[in-house]
């Protein structure tokens, strides 16, 4: 791929260059560096969009990592993970709904509770639905459930 978009930016360098030696350029010139150029744009652009998606499922990946480690010092703490009813705000702010917790960390586990990369709050469920302890999942781009690419389900447990 690199070495294609290479080859036809030296072709156009080349154009350009012997365009500058006439005393004018052709219409066809014109047409065959318009083309070449939205051509580079359909395939480069395509690519580009896909980034910062690629990134916000990365982001939430890693957030979710981090919440994992701040449930496991709330557990080592307390014995117990925040119940679904307290979520995941029980690591920013000690629950007074049972079960309150016995040894809570009077500076919380986390700062503040971030929202998902998509501006949506994570779901967190304790006891998880698949087998775990508790689960965390944010629903991707698209804000509901399933889904693929950048609209599949980011979980903590796959």
């Amino acid at each position: 791929m690199k070495t294609m978009i290479n080859i036809i930016c030296n072709k156009i360098k080349a154009l350009f260059t012997e365009m500058k030696s006439e005393a004018g350029v052709t219409l066809i010139e014109m047409i065959i560096a318009i083309t070449i150029i939205a051509i580079l744009g359909i395939v480069a652009i395509p690519r580009l969009m896909e980034i910062p998606q690629k990134a916000r499922i990365q982001a939430a990946k890693q957030q979710i990592h981090l919440f994992d480690l701040a449930l496991a010092q709330y557990e080592g703490d307390n014995g117990t993970f925040p119940s679904s009813e307290q979520g995941l705000d029980a690591l920013v702010k000690k629950p007074d709904t049972e079960p309150v917790p016995n040894n809570y960390n009077e500076r919380g586990y986390m700062q503040k509770m971030p929202m998902d990369p998509w501006g949506r709050p994570y779901v967190y469920v304790s006891p998880g639905e698949h087998g775990n302890d508790y689960e965390i999942m944010s629903y991707g781009a698209d804000g509901q459930e399933g889904g693929e690419g950048k609209n599949a389900d980011i979980k903590s447990w796959e």
